[in-house]
């Protein structure tokens, strides 16, 4: 066990410093060379620099951590991706509200995700090792499924609701791009993630803008080329 311990506190503050220095890089992009994955910063743009709606983001996915850990002994992505940027930037933002200090500060993320990545592995490794091998089953045939609802329906409905609640523009991208990304890839969260991205950025700046037409030119790429390999065109026909 206090090998265990030891090994999940270096992977730990190692790879959630990393990963929340790496998210917080992706905000000044592309003046600066970023590292992390997209649906990370779309993720935590949604969250509106809230350390509630950080952590509350965070917590959810948590969740299905932790069933996945104790049914199969694994660490899933969300652990690195969505819990440890999103419960660093709530801890950043609990004293100061200022993005630009906190979340869109690599230093500062880094230390914070070093913390919260060291004691998030800590408790999931320790959790799974602890859980006797027949409630390791149980939750494999219960915990499981139960996780798999929150990620699909009720996160893309949450998701859906922000975005009607940021107005008609924002509201709309979300919707479309929502449902396209239901059809092809069968979870509406990165469309709609996207449409807020769209939205917001065509509120601002106008569709004329080059960076919100590059935008959609990505995005709209980025649907057909995911469609074409996951053969939706040929089940559709």
């Amino acid at each position: 066990m206090l090998e265990i311990i030891i090994y999940s506190l270096v992977i730990g503050a190692l790879g959630g410093g990393c990963i929340a220095a790496g998210a917080a890089r992706m905000f000044h992009a592309p003046k600066v060379q970023a590292m992390g994955a997209f649906r990370t910063l779309g993720e935590m743009n949604a969250c509106n620099g809230d350390p509630i709606a950080h952590f509350s983001f965070g917590l959810g996915f948590f969740f299905s951590a932790a069933a996945s850990a104790v049914a199969a002994g694994a660490l899933t992505g969300e652990v690195l991706h969505r819990i440890v940027p999103n419960w660093s930037a709530a801890s950043l933002l609990v004293k100061n509200k200022n993005v630009e200090e906190t979340v869109w500060n690599p230093r500062k993320m880094m230390l914070a995700g070093s913390v919260v990545g060291a004691a998030v592995v800590v408790f999931l490794n320790t959790m799974a090792q602890l859980i006797p091998e027949k409630l390791s089953l149980i939750a494999q045939n219960v915990l499981t499924p139960a996780t798999g609802w929150l990620i699909n329906p009720v996160m893309p409905a949450i998701f859906w609701l922000a975005a009607m609640d940021a107005g008609k523009v924002v509201g709309m991208w979300g919707t479309v791009l929502g449902g396209v990304s239901a059809l092809v890839s069968g979870n509406a969260v990165p469309g709609i993630v996207l449409g807020i991205l769209i939205g917001k950025s065509a509120e601002e700046n106008g569709y004329k803008s080059k960076m919100v037409q590059i935008l959609i030119g990505i995005v709209v790429v980025m649907f057909i080329a995911i469609a074409y390999f996951r053969g939706f065109f040929e089940k559709f026909m």
